[in-house]
Parts: structure tokens; sequence; C-alpha cells
């Protein structure tokens, strides 16, 4: 708890809450797993595989984690 130059503690708002819990967390990191398989997929040569896990990371996991409540 924070306390007030007077020595009196202050209780936190709705606002002090950290907006992200364990669930964001854990679909941010499978966004990111998608993300970097789809840049090892790319470095070998995939014309097919690469692309659909890079968009599927960039445009539907990482918002979809940043969104999730």
């Amino acid at each position: 708890m924070a306390t007030s130059s007077a020595g009196k503690e202050t209780a936190k708002t709705a606002n002090d809450k950290w907006p992200f819990g364990m669930k964001n967390y854990l679909v941010f990191a499978l966004g990111l797993l998608s993300i970097i398989l789809g840049y090892v997929f790319l470095s070998r040569g995939s014309i097919t595989l690469a692309p659909i896990l890079l968009v599927l990371g960039y445009c539907v996991i990482v918002p979809v984690a940043i969104m999730l409540k």
C-alpha cells in the first residue's frame, strides 16, 4: 500500500491493477512461438507453412492475447 506524505495509507484503486493475467501471457507465448516457428520455416525455404504461421501469430494470436480478459 502506498503512503501519503502524512503517513496515511491510501487504498488501491481499480486502475492500479495490472491489466494482463496469466492467461494473457500464455496466449502471447503461443503467438510468439508461432512467429518464431514461422521465421524458422521461412529460413528453410517453406513457402506455405511459414506465411501461415506468421500471419496466424501476428494477426490472430497476439491481438487475441491483448484483448483477452
